[in-house]
């Protein structure tokens, strides 16, 4: 004969009272807020101007010579870029020319930003090409000398760069290249600094890695392309956020060999910009060229960040 069975009849209990953080993580946590407050005070004297910059780009003319001036723009507009009711005919102040109607070269402003991204994006690639192959042959090469050529190559980093200007423009401009694309470029391909980076990285590569390559037949060309630039990307994406940043702002080599409108980068044209239009009505543009010139730099620090951060903390550990 089947029992049936028993059920016990469940009996609630209290209800179960909410965790609360330990006594000594929250002292803890304000300690740190506390420790790194004057990190967000420094942060603040950042933000600041670019968030003055930024209102000011959107205010028209009469909001930004007001008095008490705003920290909203109350009726925004985009004529700091492009005014479409300014007249060169008609003298009104409240239309003033946007930023891309200042310039009388071709295609205005936008001429500057493909000035400063054709030099930027050359000097980038190149530079960090001529130094990992130089890394590789300091690295996995028994070159004579090649340590005297290393601490030489270091010791370059010690001498001022400003003291390299005048020897650099007069050879500029013997070989006729002031105010030409191979004047901005050539004297920025070698960096110093970048070429230190990577053999340091190089280090933490085995050279039985290199051997394998080598009794599987490959050539040094090939080795240096297939197995050592993918294994240096880490360290040449951190050494790119250093390189664009630099020639994206670049200002004195390029107001030093640039002659013409057309050929000067945005750093320069913004410089001329403010010397040629003074006065508060100009400020609109002004501040329209410094939003423009600075949101490229920071879109590629935010696209590039995690490999820099890995690029530093693998040299760091490894080199």
């Amino acid at each position: 004969m089947a029992v049936a069975p028993t059920t016990t009849p469940i009996v609630a209990g209290p209800a179960a009272a909410p965790r609360r953080a330990p006594a000594g993580r929250s002292r803890t946590t304000w300690r740190g807020h506390l420790l790194r407050l004057p990190f967000y005070l420094l942060s603040l004297t950042m933000i600041a101007p670019f968030y003055w910059m930024l209102i000011t780009v959107f205010k028209p003319v009469t909001e930004i010579d007001k008095q008490p001036p705003s920290f909203v723009p109350e009726h925004p507009t985009l004529n700091n870029f492009y005014d479409p009711g300014y007249s060169p005919t008609q003298v009104n102040p409240g239309h003033l020319q946007g930023i891309f109607q200042r310039f009388q070269v071709d295609f205005g402003f936008g001429r500057f930003m493909f000035n400063s991204l054709v030099i930027t994006v050359t000097i980038t690639v190149v530079s960090l090409l001529i130094a990992s192959l130089a890394a590789y042959v300091i690295t996995k090469h028994r070159v004579p000398g090649r340590r005297l050529i290393f601490l030489l190559i270091v010791a370059s980093m010690m001498v001022p760069w400003q003291t390299t200007l005048v020897p650099n423009y007069v050879i500029m401009r013997n070989l006729g290249w002031l105010d030409t694309y191979q004047g901005y470029i050539i004297p920025a391909l070698a960096k110093a600094f970048v070429l230190f980076f990577l053999v340091q990285f190089l280090h933490s590569i085995p050279d039985e890695l290199i051997q394998a390559a080598r009794v599987d037949g490959a050539g040094e060309w090939r080795i240096w392309w297939q197995v050592v630039l993918p294994l240096l990307r880490p360290a040449l994406a951190a050494m790119s956020i250093f390189i664009v940043l630099a020639e994206w702002n670049n200002f004195l080599w390029p107001l030093i060999i640039v002659q013409s409108d057309e050929m000067a980068n945005i750093p320069v044209a913004l410089a001329r910009l403010n010397s040629y239009f003074t006065g508060a009505q100009n400020q609109g543009a002004i501040m329209a060229g410094g939003l423009l010139a600075s949101l490229p730099s920071i879109a590629f620090f935010l696209a590039f960040q995690r490999y820099f951060t890995r690029g530093i903390v693998l040299s760091g550990l490894k080199g």
